[in-house]
């Protein structure tokens, strides 16, 4: 029996309560990757996390799946928050290449092509947003946790919090994840020798639904998981190994 060929990637993105922004969501990512050369080795595939949504997202997301060939949709059983939707959309994901994103419509899935060139020098190569469209307060906030996070884990990212990535599997099978993780992907990988750069991408004010972050649950919050990281770092099993051979016998 001939098995379906494994995707070249997979793109994994939580959803929470996004109902009004998923139709085209899913549009613009299938648009971007039916056309891209490498989609004529290998298949592609959407992976959508639903991290507990109430304002019926969940039932357009199974919608979807029902109707539309290279979509599939994990449910959480209640809200874990984002780096639990990532954690289950990596491992759900079957592709060489995992990319991920926010469901929110800030970011333009056209910019993964300014990402994938670097995938074959970097392990990850992470979205930075050039100019961002969100409030003074998130804008502020984000500014101090980036300027913190770098005196402290010295990760040399200046925006960790675009969810635009690419990852080579290797970097999702090594890093550890708990609640938050998220924010320090790129410290993490590099903790384990990953390499990883940094690529502008383009930025856009939410059309539809609210924000999930504020200041309590971005600086704060981001501040305080900061230090377990730099714990982390000062701790990590990090070597390479190499076994004895026994001679070849000779007959």
């Amino acid at each position: 029996m001939n098995l379906p060929p494994l995707p070249w990637i997979s793109v994994v993105i939580p959803i929470k309560d996004e109902r009004d922004n998923i139709p085209l969501l899913v549009s613009q990512l299938l648009k971007f990757f039916e056309v891209r050369p490498e989609s004529e080795a290998a298949s592609f595939e959407l992976v959508l996390v639903d991290d507990g949504s109430t304002d019926g997202s969940e039932t357009l997301l199974d919608e979807f799946v029902m109707q539309t060939p290279g979509v599939r949709v994990i449910h959480l059983d209640q809200n874990h928050g984002q780096t639990a939707a990532f954690d289950a959309g990596f491992r759900q994901s079957k592709g060489e290449l995992i990319a991920t994103m926010d469901g929110d419509l800030q970011y333009d899935p056209n910019d993964f092509a300014k990402l994938l060139p670097l995938v074959n020098k970097f392990d990850l190569v992470c979205g930075r947003r050039a100019a961002r469209h969100d409030n003074m307060v998130r804008r502020w906030s984000s500014t101090i946790a980036n300027y913190v996070r770098n005196r402290v884990v010295h990760d040399g990212m200046s925006d960790t919090g675009c969810s635009m990535k690419i990852f080579r599997r290797a970097v999702i099978e090594r890093m550890p994840l708990f609640k938050n993780m998220h924010r320090f992907f790129p410290a993490v990988a590099q903790m384990y020798g990953f390499t990883v750069t940094e690529v502008p991408v383009q930025h856009f004010p939410r059309a539809h639904g609210t924000s999930k972050y504020g200041v309590g649950n971005r600086l704060f919050v981001g501040l305080y998981d900061l230090f377990a990281v730099r714990w982390m770092q000062k701790r990590c099993l990090n070597y390479t190994m190499r076994e004895s051979k026994r001679p070849s016998s000779h007959m």
